[in-house]
C-alpha cells in the first residue's frame, strides 16, 4: 500500500478519491485550504469519517497557491509516514463566462491555481522522489484538454496548459523513476459543487453585451446530462475509482493517459494519435527512452 496526497480534497473528486483510496487500504493526506477556517466543516467530516471506519486517513493544510504551504505540506507527510509515494494533483477551480469579460488578471489567478499549484506541489514532492528512485504522479485533467467547449475559455486554457505542464514534466521525472498518468474525466453531471461554485466574469457590462448567448449557457449543464448514456454514474466517485485502479496496478505498468469519459465522446482515438505522434517526435530526436519509466542512474562517489 502507498502513502497518498491529494490536493483539493475537500470536495468533488478530491474528496472522493481520498476516501476511496483509504477505504482501499492506503494511508491518505486529503490536502485543503483553510483546514481550521472555512474547510473545516469538511476536514472534521473526513476525520470522523476515518474514525468510524478506521481508515488511515488523514487531513493536512494545503494551499496550491502558495510553495511555503506546499513545502510544508510535504515536509508533515514524510515525517510522519517517512515516504511520500503518491501525489494525486486534483486542485482546481471552474470558471463559466464570456472570454472577452475575463480580465487578463482574473484570468492569471486561475492558471495560478490550476497549472502553477500543481508546479509548486511537485517542487515539494519530487525531491523526495528523486532520492528514492520511485514515485507516481497522477494528475486529474479534463476531456477539455483535447476538445475545447465554449463558454469556459479561462478555464479549457488552464487545463490545457496543465495538460501540457504534466505530460513534458513526464518525459523529464521518467529518467529518476518516477511514472505519471493523466486521468481525463469528462463533465461531471452528479454529486460535485464544481459547477454550482464555478466564477463568473466580473465585468458585467461586457457579460451583457453577450446576452443573445445566455439561453446557450444556461443550456450547458441540462444538454451535458442529456449526453450521458443512461445509468451512467458521472459522479466524482467515478474518478475515484479510477485512481484506485491505477494504484493497485504494478509500477511501471500504469497507462500514461486514461479516460473517465462519462460522454463516450471517443476520445480515445485523439489520445492514441497524440501518443503515437509524441513517440516520433522522441524517436526523431533520439530520445524515445524517456516515454518509458527508468530506474535512476547510478550514483558515484
Amino acid at each position: 500500500m502507498s502513502t497518498v496526497l491529494v490536493t483539493g480534497a475537500g470536495s468533488g473528486m478530491g474528496n472522493a478519491t481520498a476516501r476511496l483510496l483509504a477505504a482501499a487500504g492506503h494511508t491518505v493526506y486529503a490536502s485543503m485550504r483553510n483546514v481550521n477556517g472555512r474547510n473545516a466543516g469538511r476536514a472534521e467530516a473526513l476525520r470522523e469519517l476515518a474514525a468510524r471506519d478506521r481508515l488511515a486517513l488523514r487531513v493536512v493544510e494545503l494551499d496550491v497557491q502558495s510553495q511555503e504551504s506546499a513545502d510544508a505540506a510535504v515536509k508533515s507527510v514524510v515525517a510522519a509516514e517517512g515516504t511520500l509515494d503518491v501525489v494525486v494533483h486534483n486542485a482546481g477551480h471552474l470558471v463559466i463566462g464570456y472570454a472577452e469579460a475575463f480580465s487578463a488578471e482574473e484570468i492569471e489567478h486561475l492558471l495560478d491555481v490550476n497549472v502553477l499549484g500543481q508546479q509548486r506541489v511537485n517542487r515539494a514532492a519530487l525531491p523526495h522522489m528523486r532520492e528514492r528512485g520511485a514515485g507516481y504522479l497522477v494528475y486529474i485533467g479534463s476531456t477539455t484538454s483535447p476538445v475545447h467547449p465554449p463558454f469556459m475559455a479561462p478555464y479549457v486554457t488552464s487545463k490545457v496548459a496543465a495538460d501540457a505542464l504534466a505530460e513534458t514534466t513526464a518525459f523529464e521525472v521518467s529518467q529518476l523513476g518516477v511514472e505519471t498518468t493523466i486521468v481525463m474525466p469528462g463533465a461531471l453531471t452528479e454529486g460535485t459543487e464544481h459547477f454550482s461554485n464555478a466564477t463568473r466574469a466580473a465585468d458585467q457590462a461586457t457579460t451583457a453585451a453577450y446576452a443573445v448567448l445566455d439561453p446557450l449557457v444556461k443550456s450547458v449543464g441540462e444538454r451535458t446530462v442529456a449526453m450521458n448514456p443512461e445509468g451512467m454514474d458521472a459522479s466524482p466517485e467515478a474518478v475515484g475509482r479510477e485512481v484506485v485502479r491505477l494504484l493497485a496496478m504494478e509500477h511501471g505498468t500504469r497507462p500514461h493517459r486514461t479516460l473517465v469519459d462519462f460522454q463516450n465522446l471517443g476520445l480515445e482515438e485523439i489520445n492514441d494519435l497524440k501518443a503515437k505522434l509524441t513517440a516520433r517526435v522522441l524517436e526523431g530526436i533520439g530520445m524515445q527512452r524517456l516515454l518509458t519509466v527508468q530506474s535512476p542512474p547510478a550514483r558515484t562517489g
